[in-house]
This record gives C-alpha cells, structure tokens and sequence, in this order.
C-alpha cells in the first residue's frame, strides 16, 4: 500500500514528536529520582508556593515559542492541590494554549503580509515555504499533539496565509492533548 506524501509527512513528523515527548519523560523522571526526592521541601517552597509566577511563566511559554511543556505544568498542578483544583489547572491551561495558538496565528497572518517578511522567506525559507504551504494542516495536528514547539507552528502557519476557520478547527487537537496528557499524568502519578 502506497501512503500519501501528506500522510507519510504526518507519521514522520509524528514520530519525531513522539520521540521528543520519550527524552521529556526521560529528564522528567531523572529530575524526580536524582535531584527532586533529596531535597522536595527546597522545590516546594520555590515553586508551589508561588502559583503566580508558574501561571506568568506558562503564559510566556506559550505566546513566546512554547519551549517549556505544558506537562510540567499539569505536574506542578497535580502536586499543589487535589483532584478538582488539577482538572481545573489542565483545563485552564488548554484554553489558554488554544487562546494563544491562535493569537500568534493572527499575528504570523500579520507578518505574512509584510514586505520584509516576504523577502525572509524567499532568502533563507526558499525550500520550507513549499513544504508549511502544502503540510501547514497536519502541522497544526502535530505541533498540537506532540512537543513540537505550538506557538511557533501557529505563527508559521499563519504567515502561510491559512485561513482562521480551519486553524481554529485543526487547533482542536491541541484540546485533545491536554485532556490525554492530563489523564495519564493523573493516572500514573495516583500509582506512583
């Protein structure tokens, strides 16, 4: 059987996300045993302390290229406060994440129209611009799904001209996430 090249595009890219959330579970799980178990009453008092400054810091990761997983924060969630104040954190960090997404999106739609942008793109995104233009959609499902860096994936594509309807809709992945992320970080840590 003979696979699209959208398709193929998907699973490779799907793939290498997947990998990048197997290195974040790694780390995650190092930090826990080496460096967090010895001294947790030092990360306490830093982080969970202090919800505005976790809230502060998960918004500018997600307007500003969102380096930092949104799973770390639903694990500062899952620790600070029972089962109600956690689904309320997830749920308050998609729609924020969804929010953003598109706000960056609005703003790559902005750049996209811009003189010296174009002349960017057609200098160093000469061979890239082919390649969001016809894998833009898929892109949104992965960047959604996956630690692909999201609010830099709305902002390409939104510079790639997509309309705002069916971001919006592709963005819907991004929900999905936080809800399955949330579920196995409950689950897993009401084992362990």
């Amino acid at each position: 059987m003979k696979l699209s090249p959208r398709i193929k595009f998907l699973i490779k890219n799907g793939l290498s996300g997947i990998a990048w959330l197997l290195i974040l579970l790694a780390v995650y799980y190092l930090f826990k045993d080496v460096v967090f178990e010895d001294n947790p009453e030092i990360w306490v008092q830093r982080f969970y302390g202090k919800p505005l400054i976790i809230y502060g810091i998960y918004f500018a990761s997600e307007f500003f290229f969102g380096i930092i997983p949104p799973e770390l924060f639903m694990l500062w969630a899952f620790n600070k406060g029972g089962v109600v104040h956690y689904i309320l954190n997830v749920l308050f960090f998609a729609g924020v994440s969804y929010v953003l997404g598109y706000i960056t999106f609005l703003i790559g739609q902005f750049i996209g129209k811009l003189a010296t942008f174009r002349l960017i793109r057609m200098k160093y995104l000469k061979n890239t611009w082919k390649q969001l233009r016809k894998y833009g959609l898929f892109l949104i499902i992965i960047a959604g799904m996956t630690p692909i860096p999201w609010s830099a994936t709305c902002l390409l594509v939104g510079s790639a001209g997509y309309p705002s309807f069916k971001f919006l809709k592709f963005a819907l992945f991004r929900i999905l996430r936080f809800a399955l992320y949330g579920y196995i970080i409950f689950q897993t840590h009401q084992i362990g």
